[in-house]
């Protein structure tokens, strides 16, 4: 489990905030990891994003993946999704880099390859931040009406009682659930591969007698790692899909 370790890099004193108490200002793996993914996107979108005529890979994937969110957007949210489009993008583009990261570079074995998303408090963050904006999007664009969201119309006023906590609940417990998806899937994923690729090098180290075993072991890796791949991508995807129910829902609050 030593790849999912937070280490210190850069020692950093500590900052003493009122309520809060003292807090850690140094730098961690977790830390520059999100720094480097963060880089790596406003890299790649400066080469991909210069508009040639005749379209090259980095333009085509850029474009593809813009696409993608876009289209998105619009399908659920609708119109008003264009609005949405940035902070719906900046957060599809952050999960996809952070989860890739830790599969292209992983092999370095320091804050390169570390995969930020791994981390609960990283993710459960990035929940938070979805919730305070759909919350702060409904009350800006309803009012108190945006309560309205606890409270569906048509149903049996009695009912109000046991729907309206329920409810509630449930809109508090979606960034938990946001977080736990995607830790889960980056956490497990990179577990179950690091013991295959374990086991595939004792067998190899053992007699020859085990070398068959061993080998068909590696094409199981090799298949988990493609697989691992399209995890990281649709981890990225869904976490946008949420995102842009979440909004839909304090966006058209009329509709319920």
């Amino acid at each position: 489990m030593h790849q999912f370790m937070i280490q210190k890099i850069v020692e950093l004193p500590s900052v003493t905030v009122p309520g809060l108490g003292a807090i850690d200002l140094s730098i961690t793996n977790s830390i520059a990891a999100m720094l480097l993914s963060a880089t790596l996107i406003i890299v790649f979108y400066a080469f991909a994003g210069k508009g040639a005529v005749v379209p090259g890979r980095l333009q085509t994937v850029g474009e593809m993946l813009y696409g993608i969110v876009d289209g998105l957007t619009e399908s659920i949210i609708g119109h008003d999704g264009k609005k949405y489009l940035p902070f719906v993008f900046t957060l599809f583009a952050f999960v996809l880099f952070a989860n890739l990261q830790g599969m292209l570079f992983g092999w370095t074995g320091n804050f390169l390859g570390f995969t930020s998303t791994s981390q609960l408090a990283v993710t459960l963050t990035l929940g938070v931040l979805v919730i305070l904006t759909v919350i702060t999007v409904g009350v800006v664009k309803n009012g108190f009406k945006f309560f309205k969201l606890f409270a569906p119309s048509g149903v049996p006023w009695p009912l109000y009682f046991l729907l309206v906590p329920i409810e509630i609940i449930s809109f508090l417990i979606r960034p938990i659930t946001l977080a736990l998806r995607l830790f889960g899937n980056m956490l497990g994923g990179h577990v179950v591969l690091k013991i295959f690729a374990t086991f595939v090098a004792i067998l190899l180290a053992m007699a020859p007698a085990y070398w068959l075993v061993g080998l068909l072991s590696l094409t199981s890796v090799v298949a988990l790692t493609a697989l691992e791949f399209m995890v990281a991508f649709l981890q990225a995807f869904v976490f946008a899909v949420l995102t842009c129910v979440y909004l839909n829902d304090v966006v058209h609050l009329d509709s319920h």
